[in-house]
C-alpha cells in the first residue's frame, strides 16, 4: 500500500510466478515492450541495453529457459515470452559508463509497458550468464544481467509447490518511507 497515490502503472506492477500457459503475446506486444525499453534514458545517450527475445514455442525460448536455474525454470516455462537483458559495455568511444544502470532503466520501462498491455513480468537473477553468452554467441562486451518472464497472469494454484502458492498470494511489502529517504544525515527520515 502506498502512502499517497502513485501512477497506476507502478501501483499495478508486480512480479508473479503464476503464468497462463495457454496465453500468448502478439508480435505487436513484443514490439511495444522492446520499444518502451529502447526509449529509456541512459547516461550520455549511450543506450547500453540489448535484449535476447524468446517467444514460447521458438528455439530461443527453449534456449533461454535452459539457462534459468531449476527453481525459475519450474514456473517460467509457462510464460509467453522470455527475455535476457544484456548490457553493452563498450562503444566507438570506449567504455560505456553506467551500463548496468541503463539496462535497469530500460528493463523497468519494459516491465511497465507490460502492465500497460495487461501483461505481467517477473525479473530474475537466477540464470547462468555464461550459458547465455555461449548459447547466443555474445561478444565479450555484451554482458547478460537479467532474465525477464512476460505473459498473462494465472491463478496461483498452477504453481506446484504450496510455498510458492502462498508467496504468490502474499501482500507486496516495501520498507517505509522513513527508512527509504533521508535528509541531513543517513538515517534521518526526509519525510
Amino acid at each position: 500500500m502506498t502512502s499517497v497515490p502513485i501512477a497506476t502503472l507502478m501501483a499495478e506492477r508486480w512480479s508473479p510466478r503464476a503464468y497462463d500457459s495457454s496465453a500468448s503475446v502478439t508480435p505487436e506486444q513484443v514490439r511495444a515492450l522492446l520499444e518502451a525499453a529502447r526509449w529509456a534514458p541512459s547516461f550520455g545517450n549511450t543506450q547500453p541495453a540489448r535484449y535476447l527475445v524468446g517467444v514460447r514455442g521458438t528455439p530461443s525460448f527453449d534456449t533461454i529457459l535452459a539457462t534459468l536455474n531449476s527453481g525459475n525454470r519450474a514456473w517460467a516455462r509457462r510464460a509467453s515470452l522470455l527475455l535476457i537483458g544484456v548490457m553493452v559495455t563498450t562503444n566507438e568511444k570506449g567504455s560505456v559508463p553506467y551500463a548496468e544502470y541503463g539496462l535497469g532503466l530500460a528493463s523497468e520501462n519494459l516491465v511497465l509497458q507490460a502492465v500497460e498491455l495487461g501483461l505481467v513480468a517477473h525479473q530474475m537473477a537466477g540464470f547462468s550468464p555464461e550459458a547465455v553468452s555461449s548459447a547466443f554467441s555474445l561478444p565479450s562486451d555484451a554482458v547478460p544481467k537479467v532474465a525477464i518472464a512476460v505473459g498473462s497472469a494465472a491463478a496461483p494454484e498452477v504453481l506446484e509447490e504450496d510455498w510458492r502458492i502462498e508467496r504468490e498470494k502474499a501482500d507486496r511489502v516495501r520498507v517505509p518511507l522513513a527508512e527509504f529517504a533521508f535528509t541531513d544525515r543517513w538515517g534521518e527520515p526526509a519525510l
